[in-house]
């Protein structure tokens, strides 16, 4: 009886321990996921452009009489048009009105070719909600890229977030940073979507909301140039630990994400090797002020005590590719 009582209670033992090993590892892999903080660098808004106005230019006719609006001859040409009509001019004053002519006719050809929008109209639909180009570059780096962590940290506490011009400076200092560190690449990830303003802004906020969500919290952050910086939530410090991070095997990670908005289109290449990487740096780095609408810099671990395992590049960062 008590051979059969114990035949019973080992299975069921060998069970709950089996349990209890799963529950401890996952749990203690949501922990190790939370631990990471991030940081944060951004800027800008999706204001729509202006509508174009135009104003004929204002043209001298010699002999005409007066001004005309991009036409020889005043009043729009008409006084060369009766003599000419009418048995008098001729001469200089017949190739005026046949280049009158013929520049209305080209224009009114432009007009009808272009929907009526070359710049005669208001265009008050297309230059209201403009093509935008919404970019994501990301990049994981080994966590010995030490240096560009740091660079990341001191570019967030001396940034001006706060005018495109500033935002362009960190967009390509953020792009030099990581090309200086090709030795560091091990998974990069690219996509480029185009949408009008109005739904650009929308993906552009969803997207920096869903990388935003992967962090335990932001610890250093400049948005506007308002620069906070808190202590990462449940993370040892590197001496609790017995030393620096640095040495600590090529198992974990740094991962840098930047979210760019600008006007028109950006050729962004798909990313599969190191070469299409150092080419979608290279032309994140080269956009320019005037066509930057807003951007979203964002790097995990921000903190030297924070670890970012290859678990939780897995899991958080599945579309990613390894170069």
């Amino acid at each position: 009886m008590h051979k059969k009582l114990t035949s019973l209670i080992k299975p069921l033992l060998r069970s709950l321990v089996a349990i209890g090993l799963v529950l401890t590892l996952v749990l203690g892999h949501a922990g190790g996921a939370l631990a990471a903080g991030g940081g944060r660098i951004g800027g800008g808004s999706f204001r729509a452009p202006a509508p174009r106005s135009y104003s004929a230019p204002r043209t001298y006719a010699p002999g005409g009489g007066g001004y005309g609006y991009g036409y020889p001859g005043g009043g729009i040409g008409f006084p060369f048009v009766f003599p000419l009509f009418f048995g008098g001019g001729g001469g200089l004053f017949s190739i005026l009105i046949f280049l009158a002519i013929a520049g209305f006719l080209v224009q009114t050809f432009r007009r009808i070719a272009s929907g009526g929008n070359d710049g005669y109209g208001d265009g008050y639909g297309e230059a209201s909600n403009p093509t935008i180009s919404v970019a994501r570059l990301q990049v994981g780096l080994l966590a010995e890229a030490r240096e560009l962590q740091a660079d990341l940290n001191k570019l967030a506490k001396t940034a001006d977030t706060s005018s495109t011009a500033g935002l362009a400076h960190v967009l390509q200092e953020t792009s030099l940073a990581l090309l200086r560190h090709p030795e560091y690449w091990v998974y990069a990830g690219s996509s480029v979507q185009q949408a009008r303003l109005q739904s650009a802004e929308n993906e552009f906020n969803r997207l920096a909301l869903a990388e935003r969500s992967k962090f335990s919290g932001e610890t250093l952050s400049n948005v506007n140039s308002q620069i906070r910086q808190l202590e990462p939530k449940g993370a040892l410090t590197v001496a609790e630990q017995g030393g620096s991070l640095v040495g600590q095997g090529p198992g974990e990670y740094i991962v840098v994400t930047a979210l760019v908005a600008t006007q028109g289109n950006l050729n962004l290449p798909k990313v599969n090797n190191s070469n299409d990487l150092r080419q979608a740096l290279q032309q994140l780095g080269g956009v320019s002020s005037d066509r930057l609408l807003a951007l979203e810099v964002l790097w995990t671990p921000q903190a030297e005590a924070d670890v970012l395992t290859s678990d939780d590049l897995l899991v958080e960062y599945p579309d990613l590719k390894l170069i």
